[in-house]
């Protein structure tokens, strides 16, 4: 990032001084998006037609950017028009024997894909593709583990001009016809199975039905993941007209490695919300804009470099799959992970991972190092972590105490980023930062580029206090698009209603006197007890240090005729503790003595099980339906629905306490 500014400040005039503050230069690159935006081009070294040394490839950097508003082919913004580029041309850009692939599973295997032989790869599939007549626009879809084969089928698509979408192999058959259904994909990849906690799942009767619902599939792909004969038999049996992984990739055998250099704005993924209140909403990202704001996040926020091993706990059903595999435009070896994160066998296993593979950047979710914390790992003391620079952080706010362990027992002096956005824009609004010091429950600062703000209900800046999360200027990697809603309204709901000329994320957040961020919650999860507004996020905070408690949700609890609000927690605890009434005083004594007396739970009830999306991520809209008695719309998009009819059950007893 000092190395990017400097060449900025000496090329452009009226940038700031090499030397100046972070958040002159933020100023400056919301300021001035054009310039800052062809500066990142030039940084990623973009491969694009017409591109030249100190020449451009574009004919503007940015049209219709004035007013935040969704893209349209009229009014914009439109960004980089007139150029041509390929995602896939970008990510293959090294072409050596240098690892661009590690995977390992939780059974103990690895494989290794150098550069040429991913490239290698990606031709053939791409080959076999275009072979069956799969031309730019149309769909190719996975149902895979988080696997080299994954990664090799989305950079064929992209190759070819296809989109590519994939959801993770614990979505149930409804979950993935739910997100599949809507964009009629042509061509299905999905392997035989997968292994998860010490358990084998067969996947290949979900395949075969959810392929025979799927009438626009022309091709079934079967990756032999479980890989033994009992599993190639299945294949054969049951879907007599898949085609082997390997059997597929031999049809382009011959077929040369050519890639569709397409608009700037052309699609590349489709990504799914995770619709726990209706059918998920199909957001369309374009692959300059992807490229740009992950060259930007890898590169200078991150500061990934060649050569460096990049890690993320993820599936292929969560954004954080999509950020991984940019990395190889960087010119780092992504390394992949499928199974269980702790598992009963092994709970240390992601810390051998890193160890063994000498990850330079590690990423996970908050959740993870809450539970690596309670189940008292500490790798700092049993794993040499010393080429790891940085801890990577998201899918929730992170809690101070894990700031705590981690710069305990992980990576004394790691630098350790607390990292947010969404799959909306298939990046974050607020990253790490190398050049900042990182405080103590907060994410360090807002991205490069990205015009981020928190206002209160009337649209006005607010510091020091929490309220809306906003951008206020266009971003290249906006959706340029939602599935099949052709006059835009789904995509104007979604964003830019609240707050005409913003884009309102739904998060729940203040900026700090350092001028970082903390996310209190989403907006819609926001408490509103005794009047006064309050995030999820800060009761979390507290009920995660008991070493009692494994998992959480709070909820507001709707009084009849209008009354105050009162606030519902619901533990899962740790095998053998036990919720009495010491312990529930105990947990109210530390929210009120952290947070506020607004924040203290008036019920506070132990349950068997936490609903999550199918992400992983706490649904606390789903848990409020099912205390009022209200339809939960969608609850295929739960990883365990199961658990909300300890909710329904629990209704009348917990909205009878006073």
């Amino acid at each position: 990032m000092a190395r990017f500014f400097r060449e900025v400040a000496a090329r452009e005039a009226g940038a700031p001084a090499a030397d100046a503050s972070y958040a002159a230069w933020h100023d400056w690159s919301v300021r001035e998006p054009e310039r800052f935006w062809a500066a990142v081009w030039r940084e990623g070294g973009v491969i694009a037609d017409g591109a030249a040394p100190g020449g451009t490839a574009w004919t503007s950097v940015l049209r219709g950017g004035g007013v935040m508003r969704p893209p349209d082919p009229v009014h914009g913004p439109a960004w980089f028009e007139g150029t041509r580029l390929n995602f896939a041309e970008n990510m293959l850009r090294r072409r050596d024997a240098a690892p661009a692939i590690i995977a390992r599973d939780e059974r103990g295997r690895r494989r290794e894909i150098g550069f040429a032989d991913l490239a290698d790869e990606v031709r053939k599939v791409a080959g076999a593709l275009r072979s069956l007549g799969i031309a730019p626009g149309d769909r190719v879809v996975g149902f895979l583990p988080n696997i080299p084969e994954a990664v090799v089928a989305a950079l064929a698509a992209s190759a070819i001009g296809a989109i590519w979408s994939s959801c993770s192999p614990d979505f149930g058959h409804a979950g993935v016809l739910d997100r599949f259904g809507q964009v009629t994909p042509t061509v299905l990849v999905a392997a035989d199975g997968y292994q998860y906690d010490g358990k084998r799942i067969d996947l290949v009767e979900r395949v075969r039905e959810i392929a025979a619902a799927l009438p626009s599939v022309r091709q079934v792909i079967m990756v032999p993941f479980l890989g033994d004969a009992a599993a190639r038999s299945a294949i054969a049996a049951r879907l007599p007209d898949a085609v082997e992984w390997s059997a597929f990739a031999a049809r382009g055998a011959e077929a040369p490695l050519t890639f569709e250099r397409l608009r700037f704005d052309h699609p590349l993924y489709v990504m799914y919300s995770s619709g726990t209140t209706g059918l998920p909403k199909c957001m369309v990202h374009g692959a300059g804009g992807t490229l740009l704001q992950h060259l930007k996040e890898h590169r200078l926020h991150t500061d990934l470099r060649p050569g460096d091993r990049l890690f993320y706990f993820t599936t292929c059903g969560w954004m954080m799959w999509n950020w991984l595999v940019s990395a190889l435009a960087s010119e780092a070896t992504i390394v992949l992970y499928d199974g269980a994160p702790l598992p009963d066998a092994n709970p240390g296993i992601l810390w051998d991972l890193a160890a063994e593979e000498r990850v330079a950047v590690f990423g996970t979710s908050a959740k993870y190092l809450a539970m690596s914390e309670k189940l008292q790992l500490a790798p700092a003391r049993t794993h040499d972590l010393q080429g790891m620079r940085a801890i990577l952080s998201t899918g929730s706010p992170l809690a101070e105490h894990s700031y705590d362990y981690v710069y305990r027992d992980v990576r004394p002096g790691v630098h350790l980023a607390s990292i947010s956005g969404g799959t909306d824009l298939l990046s974050c609004f607020a990253l790490g930062n190398p050049l900042l010091p990182v405080w103590r429950g907060e994410l360090q600062s807002r991205g490069l580029g990205m015009a981020v703000d928190v206002w209160d209900d009337e649209g006005r800046p607010v510091r020091g206090r929490a309220g809306e999360l906003v951008c206020t200027r266009p971003f290249p990697s906006m959706p340029v698009a939602f599935w099949d809603d052709p006059d835009g309204a789904r995509y104007r709901a979604a964003y830019f209603e609240h707050f005409p000329g913003a884009w309102r994320h739904g998060d729940w957040a203040e900026i700090t006197a350092h001028d970082g961020l903390v996310i209190r919650g989403r907006s819609d999860a926001t408490l509103n007890p005794g009047g006064v507004r309050i995030g999820t996020a800060e009761i979390y905070r507290v009920v995660e240090t008991f070493p009692e408690v494994m998992d959480s949700v709070v909820v507001g609890l709707e009084g009849a005729d209008d009354a105050d609000v009162r606030i519902a927690l619901f533990v899962r605890l740790r095998d053998g503790a036990t919720l009495d009434d010491a312990l529930r005083d105990r947990i109210r004594r530390a929210v009120r003595t952290a947070a506020s007396p607004h924040h203290v739970p008036k019920v506070i009830e132990a349950v068997r099980d936490i609903p999550r999306t199918l992400s992983g991520k706490v649904t606390e809209i789903a848990v409020r339906h099912a205390l009022h008695g209200r339809e939960v719309a969608n609850t295929d998009a739960l990883a365990n629905p199961g658990a909300l009819e300890e909710f329904r059950a629990l209704a009348r007893r917990v909205h009878a306490r006073p």
